[in-house]
């Protein structure tokens, strides 16, 4: 694979991309008006608005793993939730050949690209700031999304990676001949990921694998006319509620913070059953994923975070197995 194209300037990455979302387009039954650039990081997301002016947002998965089996239980899943009351998501756009996903080769990094166009959600992101009205409404749409996932019928067509895999099925960029890490903070690595592997599989063991988000933090949310709304489901898979609590509750600052998104959550149905170190080892699992994302992604502003993200990991997980 040519890596030329991630070697550019980001600038000059977006502004060939947004070229390129030009091309993915064709395969839509409408004029466009203009393409804009609004996010690229993971993904490359495109605010785009047609003739008639109105508007969707374009998903290129630049940077993900995703197959396009994986994306189509994506869209089986949102088309899903549609219908769930309480639950605000955008929807799925169908191409001209009536495919949500469309495959398009991208010369220049010499890739196959995978994308998908949802609705446009009104509103602001909620970002890193998020209210505390806003936590306990998201806490209530998680657990209407769990509560409702025992009722999906994944299509046999479209695959989910496993959660309790202990790299979520992506890349192994920490503990494979791939890993850039020193022998010593590696040998630490080794050590966490026995005990975060022993105790997923027992939580595995006690409790049923179903469908989560897994995302679930303030830039994948937006909210509007005092109204949570929740997209990029790009990181969803076969998992346990108990890890998308936790996915959630690593990205808050303060315990107002966490109780908020709790207390929406058990309004609408009971926590599932897990202990304090139960969280402890998911929030420190999620870490360790969120650096073997930095080692594994060509976003050159995500790349230049590894030292300093490292260095407070490794203070963490001695901490962790200390305990």
């Amino acid at each position: 694979m040519s890596t030329n194209f991630f070697e550019l300037l980001e600038s000059e990455q977006i502004s060939e991309l947004t070229v390129f979302a030009s091309t993915v387009l064709e395969a839509y039954e409408f004029s466009i008006k203009s393409i804009e650039s609004i996010n690229y990081e993971y993904n490359a997301t495109f605010k785009v608005t047609t003739a008639d002016s109105t508007n969707y947002a374009l998903r290129i998965n630049i940077n993900s793993q995703r197959s396009a089996e994986n994306i189509r239980a994506e869209v089986a899943w949102v088309h899903f939730l549609e219908n769930v009351d309480g639950i605000l998501t955008p929807r799925p756009i169908a191409n001209r050949f009536g495919k949500f996903v469309t495959t398009v080769a991208h010369a220049h990094s010499g890739q196959e690209l995978n994308c998908i166009l949802y609705s446009w959600l009104d509103g602001e992101e909620v970002g890193d700031e998020p209210t505390l009205e806003q936590l306990r409404a998201l806490g209530q749409a998680m657990a209407r999304m769990h509560a409702s996932s025992k009722d999906f019928v994944l299509p046999s067509d479209s695959a989910f990676p496993s959660f309790q895999d202990p790299f979520w099925e992506t890349e192994d960029f920490l503990l494979s001949d791939k890993s850039k890490l020193e022998l010593a903070d590696k040998e630490l690595v080794v050590k966490a990921f026995v005990r975060i592997v022993a105790e997923t599989d027992a939580l595995f063991a006690e409790n049923s694998p179903q469908i989560i988000h897994a995302d679930l933090h303030g830039w994948n949310m937006k909210w509007h006319n005092n109204q949570l709304s929740i997209f990029d489901f790009d990181d969803s898979g076969i998992g346990l509620p108990i890890q998308d609590i936790a996915t959630a509750l690593y990205y808050l600052d303060t315990p107002e913070q966490d109780e908020a998104m709790l207390n929406g959550y058990t309004s609408v149905r009971q926590l599932p059953p897990h202990t304090k170190a139960d969280l402890e080892m998911l929030l420190i699992h999620r870490r360790l994923m969120l650096l073997n994302y930095l080692y594994e992604t060509k976003n050159q502003e995500h790349q230049e975070l590894i030292p300093t993200y490292l260095e407070e990991t490794l203070r963490r997980l001695r901490v962790f197995l200390d305990s």
